[in-house]
């Protein structure tokens, strides 16, 4: 079993904090879904949120989706002109059979233009 990265991320339309606990929520069951993981398969998780998002910590989904033993951490963006509003992006470690190039990342909505080499 070899250690993977998976990336991904959700604009969401506005700083609420339901809103953000339904979104980041659906990225992380989409995550899951899409490399066929369970929770067992979680290393760590990074959350990071841009400047604009105050509402909540995007860990917090992940706390309600069941996912408790597992270390989470939350940071903020940097603050860039131009750059996406109200983006919270994930870098999960996980354990995996699956080849390097065959790990999925998920970019929902609007986030599909952040990495469009990579969003599937």
């Amino acid at each position: 079993m070899a250690v993977r990265a998976v990336r991904g991320a959700v604009q969401l339309e506005r700083d609420e904090a339901g809103h953000m606990e339904e979104q980041v929520g659906a990225l992380l069951t989409a995550v899951l879904e899409r490399n066929g993981l369970a929770a067992d398969d979680l290393i760590s998780i990074w959350f990071t949120a841009t400047p604009d998002l105050h509402s909540d910590f995007p860990a917090a989904a992940a706390r309600r989706l069941g996912i408790v033993d597992v270390p989470l951490i939350c940071a903020q963006e940097l603050d860039i002109e131009g750059a996406m509003p109200r983006v919270v992006r994930i870098l999960a470690h996980i354990e995996s059979d699956r080849p390097r190039a065959d790990i999925s990342h998920v970019y929902l909505g609007a986030a599909a233009a952040l990495r469009k080499d990579i969003a599937q």
